[in-house]
């Protein structure tokens, strides 16, 4: 993710002002991004630089506006990068746009140091936003309110090996319906010889991973998400059917429990994948355009086109996912907003409206297949992947996004604790009250549900 933000000559000015400097003919404008030409996140830094700079100088220039557009680089580690924009927020600087990942949302919502867009802004009227899904909108929202613009995002899927399935009689247009089915499909791969049947991520080992590609796409199975009505879900009934499957498919001898106590276990998995010996994988479309991919794919499947399926992830029984959806899927990804210290609020909502415009954004992609915020945009580059179309078109409109709060990742930890201890063998009953335990010395008891 290229992390950006545009900063201005910024000082501690009073928030809710947002007409202030809005006629203004010259203007300034740095852009601060985690990127640098030929360093970390290149693409975006080779974007800002050679394109977004000159093109939206050139169409001020046509309104009479003078503006000037600065590119600070920067290559640091996310974690460092967060710092260093929490730091610039919390004393009054820092950017008027500001690029960060959608994890990092609520946290700086809570603190006070970004405001809902409308409060910054004023109106927020754009047509754009009738071109982003609106569950993919929810990534720039916390508590009802929007703070900002997703970018690109991401989608989880089932992927699933075609030639497997035929060895097993199993179709190839396959599309599980429920838990329950895809148990049955691990259990009919389980007569092929040498092969795994199901990778659901587990365990420590695997960090993100498990949580991401294993306990939140079956917690938003359930009906019930992580985080909700401003608790954190501990022991509850979801919690336990979630853990549940997860002793099913590693008790069951449907799943390697080994493999996820690897430390290289997620790649392993790839390769396994890649060497028909996994039947089916959650994952994000990721494994598909870069794991996978025939010719520059970490696990390169030359027959990938033909060899690999994809289904949506079904909800535990129909009608039991969230908001009473058949089927369920996570994603990630960033979100730009407008620091509330700008000096040139509408000037900032301009450029916001330009940096996620269609011809923007398309061009930050630099002629690769890759999923967007836009629903235009992903329909003119993702017409020759069958797959990322399927993301676009199928799983971005019923997508949910993880709590982006400070207390997260302590969190997803127990949450990956608790998928190692059912691996290894404990009850999904034990290891849920002593999930719970943790949760409460992580989080305090006031705050889980």
């Amino acid at each position: 993710m290229v992390c950006g933000l545009l900063a201005g000559c910024l000082g501690q000015t009073q928030t809710g002002d947002q007409a202030r400097n809005a006629d203004a003919k010259e203007i300034t404008l740095t852009i601060v991004a985690n990127a640098a030409v030929g360093g970390k996140n290149a693409r975006g830094a080779n974007w800002i630089q050679n394109w977004v700079i000159p093109k939206f100088t050139e169409m001020q220039k046509a309104k009479g506006v003078t503006a000037t557009i600065k590119f600070e680089q920067n290559g640091t580690g996310d974690e460092d990068f967060k710092t260093k924009v929490a730091l610039d927020l919390k004393t009054g600087g820092g950017g008027d746009i500001v690029e960060i990942d959608g994890i990092w949302l609520g946290e700086f919502a809570q603190a006070g140091q970004i405001k809902p867009l409308d409060e910054v802004v004023g109106d927020t009227g754009w047509d754009g936003w009738n071109q982003i899904p609106k569950a993919v909108q929810g990534l720039g929202e916390f508590d009802g309110k929007r703070y900002g613009v997703p970018m690109g995002t991401d989608g989880r899927v089932l992927f699933f090996n075609k030639k497997l399935f035929a060895q097993a009689g199993l179709p190839a247009d396959w599309q599980p319906r429920s838990w329950q089915d895809v148990l049955d499909a691990g259990a009919k791969l389980k007569g092929v010889p040498g092969v795994t049947p199901i990778q659901l991520n587990g365990g420590s080992a695997m960090g993100e991973a498990t949580t991401m590609q294993g306990v939140l796409p079956a917690l938003v199975g359930t009906g019930k998400p992580i985080y909700d009505n401003g608790k954190w879900q501990g022991d509850s009934a979801q919690l336990k059917d979630v853990l549940g499957l997860y002793q099913k498919i590693y008790g069951g001898g449907l799943g390697d429990p080994v493999l996820q106590q690897e430390a290289n276990g997620r790649q392993r998995s790839f390769t396994l994948f890649s060497e028909n010996r996994i039947g089916i994988l959650l994952e994000s479309d990721y494994f598909w355009r870069s794991v996978v991919e025939p010719k520059n794919g970490v696990a390169k499947m030359a027959d990938r086109d033909a060899a690999v399926g994809w289904a949506l992830v079904p909800a535990q029984r129909p009608k039991a996912g969230v908001g009473g959806q058949d089927f369920v899927s996570m994603s990630g990804g960033g979100v730009r907003v407008i620091n509330p210290n700008t000096q040139y609020p509408r000037q900032a909502w301009e450029f916001m409206q330009f940096l996620n415009s269609a011809e923007a954004v398309k061009e930050s992609l630099a002629g690769t297949a890759q999923l967007t915020q836009r629903q235009d945009v992903n329909d003119q580059v993702l017409g020759g992947d069958p797959m990322l179309s399927f993301i676009a078109e199928e799983v971005l409109p019923i997508t949910r996004y993880r709590p982006g709060l400070a207390d997260y990742p302590k969190v997803s930890a127990a949450l990956q604790q608790a998928t190692a201890d059912v691996v290894s063998g404990r009850s999904p009953d034990d290891v849920a009250k002593a999930y719970r335990e943790a949760l409460v010395k992580a989080v305090g008891e006031q705050n889980v549900g």
